[in-house]
């Protein structure tokens, strides 16, 4: 464990619709006041809550040492794109039902603050993927996932034809209902359920997956993480779309080509001295469950 410098501003993200963290909040933030820690939360919240701060989310990683997030999974995807490629340590309070990224439950919050303000905490770097989808060579969107880049059909009952080159190599043209590119981090999420491997989650790798290939000798596919993917959709579908951490769909027309890289962002998330990946996977997929 490095020593860090002292943390003195902490932000705090909660996931939308979730009245009951506000007394979760409001206690933490009296706790934080009482060792001079200044709370940091999204304006909209700031009314409903005493001696906090109110900054812009769009600012709130630019003042803060620390980030701590709320909610369940989906609130994390959305905190590491805000993170971005800041260097910010991010606390997961589990509100959620699952949970393999907020991994502290809401009874360890203030062992876990206490933990964290010591200076010896832990963080482990997580991979994120940069991801371009160009239309005759115009960028249209350009965005950073923590989980998956996923190409699906949409609600057409067709597959899709999506071409596929690694490092510049072509690789082969995928006919199925889409296709999914996961970090480690996202190897647990559509990644698992397609069939694709559990990746140990600081592991340099990406993980290629098809969703339900027309050729069943198409296999996932593991890389490392310095690979180049280039997609390239071949299907006039109008409904076929590329989404992004579940959260941000993107519509793809024929021929439009998304590009995914290793980002230069890392999210660093704190990490429980008290249990490992292994006890997470046995505790979240029920392994051994009698």
């Amino acid at each position: 464990m490095e020593e860090r410098p002292p943390i003195k501003r902490i932000g705090v993200v909660v996931r939308p619709n979730l009245p009951e963290a506000l007394p979760v909040i409001q206690q933490m933030t009296d706790w934080l006041q009482e060792r001079r820690i200044e709370v940091l939360i999204d304006g909209e919240l700031a009314p409903l809550l005493r001696r906090v701060t109110s900054v812009d989310e769009s600012k709130l990683v630019d003042q803060i040492d620390l980030l701590v997030v709320l909610g369940g999974d989906g609130t994390m995807l959305g905190a590491a794109r805000m993170v971005g490629a800041r260097k910010i340590p991010v606390l997961g309070i589990n509100f959620g039902r699952l949970g393999y990224l907020t991994d502290f439950t809401l009874e360890e919050l203030f062992p876990a603050l206490d933990y964290v303000l010591s200076g010896h905490f832990v963080t482990e770097p997580r991979t994120m993927l940069s991801v371009c989808a160009l239309r005759d060579g115009q960028v249209v969107s350009d965005d950073q996932v923590l989980n998956d880049v996923v190409v699906t059909k949409g609600t057409v009952v067709r597959m899709i034809e999506i071409d596929c080159w690694i490092d510049s190599h072509f690789v082969n043209l995928f006919r199925a209902d889409g296709l999914i590119i996961a970090t480690p981090t996202g190897s647990t999420a559509y990644n698992l359920s397609a069939g694709g491997p559990i990746i140990y989650p600081v592991m340099g790798a990406l993980v290629l997956t098809p969703i339900c290939p027309h050729t069943l000798s198409n296999r996932p596919l593991l890389l490392p993480d310095t690979a180049v993917v280039e997609l390239c959709l071949h299907s006039h579908s109008d409904e076929a779309t590329v989404t992004l951490d579940g959260q941000k769909r993107i519509p793809l027309q024929s021929d439009d080509r998304i590009l995914i890289t290793k980002s230069d962002g890392i999210f660093h998330l704190v990490r429980p001295l008290s249990r490992n990946y292994f006890q997470v996977l046995r505790s979240k997929l029920k392994w051994g469950a009698q």
